[in-house]
């Protein structure tokens, strides 16, 4: 009979532990693979990607312009239609002073003022939001 290549059997080759498993793989094993790459760099290289991202959020923001426009439009435009169609509101006194005047000296502000903060929240959400989808991707 003849003994196996690498010599007589060992009777030690049990004590000892099996061999490390090492994987053999070619260097252009990942060159098949899809590199994904990141919306940062599609947005930074004015892709057709990056635009879609973009005028996604810039839709989000003027969307919420346009919601803030008509909102303050709406009062403004309001406030004489509604003085015209109740024409006895000029006779109605607050603190003295007649109540077409405490709506549009006084009464405005703290709603323009609310506006204003809403809108500020909104479009911050807007961005949070993007900035989100973006790191996702």
């Amino acid at each position: 009979m003849s003994e196996p290549p690498g010599g007589p059997p060992d009777d030690k080759a049990d004590d000892k532990a099996p061999p490390q498993r090492v994987r053999v793989t070619s260097p252009r094993a990942s060159a098949g693979r899809p590199r994904r790459v990141k919306v940062v760099s599609e947005i930074d290289a004015r892709t057709r990607i990056g635009e879609i991202y973009m005028s996604s959020l810039l839709r989000a923001q003027l969307r919420l312009a346009s919601q803030v426009i008509v909102t303050v439009g709406v009062l403004v435009a309001g406030l004489p239609l509604f003085f015209w169609a109740f024409p006895g509101l000029p006779k109605i006194h607050v603190l003295g002073m007649p109540l077409p005047w405490v709506l549009l000296g006084f009464a405005v502000y703290p709603f323009l003022f609310g506006v204003g903060w809403w809108y500020v929240r909104a479009a911050e959400r807007n961005e949070s939001d993007f900035a989100d989808v973006v790191e996702r991707s």
